[in-house]
This record gives C-alpha cells, sequence and structure tokens, in this order.
C-alpha cells in the first residue's frame, strides 16, 4: 500500500486505541493485514519507471501521508494526541521505511535486506486502477468503522 494508505490507518488506530502498548503492535500489524489486500504503490512496476522517479514519488507520498494524516485528526478524530498519532502513523510504515536502505541504495545490511524479504511474502501488488480503488475501499472502511465504534 502506499505510505499514506499506511498512516491514515495509523491515525485511525491511534485515535481508537490510546494505550501504546497495545497501538504500537496493531499499527505495525496493520502493515502486513494492509499490504496482503492487492495493491497499488509507487514500487508497482518500479523497473519501468526507473529509480530516481520511483524514489521521488516514494517521497512525495510520504509527504502527503503526513499531511492526510493530520488532516484525518482535525477533521474527525480531534481528542487524538498527534505526538502519539505522528508515532503510530511511522510505525505503521516501519517496514517499509527499514526496507529503504536495501531497495533503494543497495544497502546489503542483514535487518534491511531480510525485512525485504520478509515483506515480499505478504505483499500482494495490483496495477492501477484496480489498486489504487482496493486501497481507497480499505482504508475507507477503518476510517468509517473508526467513527462507528
Amino acid at each position: 500500500m502506499t505510505a499514506s494508505a499506511h498512516a491514515l490507518i495509523g491515525t485511525v488506530i491511534a485515535a481508537k486505541i490510546g494505550n501504546p502498548v497495545l497501538g504500537i503492535p496493531l499499527a505495525i500489524a496493520s502493515h502486513v493485514i494492509a499490504d496482503s489486500i492487492p495493491h497499488w504503490d509507487t514500487a508497482t512496476n518500479g523497473n519501468g519507471k526507473g529509480s530516481v522517479r520511483m524514489f521521488y514519488d516514494t517521497i512525495a507520498d510520504v509527504l502527503i501521508s503526513f499531511i492526510l494524516s493530520y488532516l484525518l485528526i482535525y477533521f474527525l478524530f480531534p481528542a487524538t494526541n498527534i505526538g502519539y498519532a505522528f508515532l503510530l502513523v511511522i510505525m505503521s510504515q516501519a517496514l517499509d521505511w527499514l526496507t529503504v536502505p536495501f531497495y533503494f541504495f543497495g544497502v546489503e545490511k542483514p535487518l534491511f535486506k531480510s525485512v525485504y524479504k520478509f515483506q515480499k511474502i505478504f505483499d500482494r501488488k495490483l496495477d492501477k486502477p484496480w489498486g489504487i480503488l482496493t486501497q481507497v475501499i480499505f482504508v475507507s472502511l477503518v476510517i468509517l468503522l473508526g467513527l462507528v465504534f
């Protein structure tokens, strides 16, 4: 999923689970669950667009993810602690953050390579437009459930 999708899910977890002992593992687990759903992200068909463009697209996605998370808190979950929400956003994206050194820069450290290989087990890519649609539907359902419960 995109960093934005992971961030919005992490934000809802922060809004609903105030205890970091529960919230942090849930945010990390949400990454695995979300990536198991067929989806598009900035690395889908990455070889076709080149690593420089993919890198800039990924940076843009991360910046957008922080803005969208803030807006979600501001408009729908205003009682949420912004610092805690930011922590859970980072935790919900953490598996992707840990693959960046290996994926973009070829750093062969065991941690980065093993996280990359772990993600390949459950990561389900789906090209546009369907891969974007699955994300929008899933994230919308998570936000809706967060509002209802």
